[in-house]
């Protein structure tokens, strides 16, 4: 018996009934709104900025939506800066969870997934940065679910995380300029976001259908981004 793997597997199913105890306990993620900006971020100058990168590392870490916390980044510091601490926020999560996956889950989840598994790590493994940008940019997918699968998989973990970082660019433009106090009336703010986010997913779409190298993230993904899918090879 491997006792190393029956080790990760106690520490895997230990850590998550943690997780669920603390996040049924506290609501966390619940508080992380305007008002809590307001409250213990804004006007608190380096102290501020930590504690908000800290919390979008772990709020996108454990599955809230990167999109909040960019918004949430624009409001609190305006455009530039809040783009650039969501961006800070978001990449330190998508660390946490890469390594969560591959220190505690990877044998117990490419076991029982791993048909799954393989494909993702085909998808990635010959192109990790330009794949991992790709992913990014697609406007369907799932942040942590990315995260988690490219942990459990053999990519390499820098080019994995700059690709990410690149590609989460985008929308985390758009979503902070809508969250943020820029002086332009709001209707046009949310105009050029919405904007921003088709012109930014209608290249990822592009890239997808061009630049996969013949492989494929999902049936379902490939029916989403080409009604035209059945022709091309499949999965998410």
């Amino acid at each position: 018996m491997n006792w190393q793997r029956v080790l990760r597997g106690l520490l895997l199913m230990a850590s998550l009934v943690a997780i669920s105890y603390f996040l049924e306990a506290t609501r966390f993620g619940a508080g992380l709104n305007q008002a809590w900006i307001d409250a213990e971020v804004r006007g608190h100058g380096i102290s501020g900025e930590l504690l908000f990168i800290g919390m979008g590392a772990l709020t996108t870490a454990l599955a809230m939506p990167r999109q909040v916390v960019s918004f949430l980044g624009g409001y609190a510091f305006g455009f530039p800066a809040g783009t650039l601490l969501a961006l800070l926020g978001t990449l330190a999560g998508c660390v946490l969870s890469f390594f969560y996956a591959r220190w505690f889950g990877r044998h117990l989840v490419s076991h029982r997934f791993g048909t799954r598994i393989q494909r993702i790590d085909n998808f990635l493994a010959g192109h990790p940065f330009s794949m991992a940008l790709l992913i990014r940019l697609l406007p369907v997918g799932n942040n942590l679910a990315t995260n988690l699968a490219a942990g459990v998989t053999n990519v390499r973990s820098t080019p994995f995380f700059f690709g990410s970082l690149l590609g989460f660019v985008p929308q985390t433009v758009v979503f902070a300029l809508v969250g943020s106090g820029v002086n332009v009336d709001s209707t046009v703010r949310i105009s050029i976001g919405a904007a921003l986010f088709v012109a930014s997913s209608a290249i990822g779409v592009w890239l997808y259908r061009k630049q996969r190298h013949g492989h494929s993230l999902g049936a379902e993904v490939d029916a989403e981004l080409d009604p035209d899918a059945g022709s091309h090879d499949h999965d998410r």
